[in-house]
């Protein structure tokens, strides 16, 4: 069965830092680009980033300099670092993956950015 588990939510201040984590199972992760999306509260998703199978990475263009994707497929492991948050990201963020051609997504974990 193939799983995508995220963690690392939470809530924190204005400039702070999280780092989310996303567990994959059930499939060849290092064969899988790996992503984050985010959803708002009143909003549809929104693309965060990704991390290719090769290593390379991309970013919308409101996180660039401030979130870094990484990857372990020792550990079938996708990152997301959040540093300098603002009120503004915060959402869910899921963690996606595409296996065999199927769309999987993560139960998604919360993010907030408050004083």
């Amino acid at each position: 069965e193939v799983q995508l588990v995220e963690s690392g939510g939470g809530l924190v201040q204005p400039g702070g830092s999280l780092r989310l984590s996303c567990v994959a199972s059930g499939f060849t992760f290092s064969r899988s680009a790996m992503t984050w999306v985010r959803q708002a509260p009143g909003k549809g998703l929104e693309w965060v980033s990704s991390i290719y199978t090769d290593g390379k990475t991309s970013y919308a263009d409101s996180m660039k300099g401030r979130f870094t994707i990484s990857r372990d497929n020792a550990k079938n492991t996708v990152y997301l670092q959040m540093n300098s948050l603002k009120p503004e990201d915060t959402a869910v963020y899921y963690c996606r993956g595409l296996v065999a051609g199927i769309l999987r997504t993560g139960q998604g974990t919360q993010v907030t950015v408050s004083s």
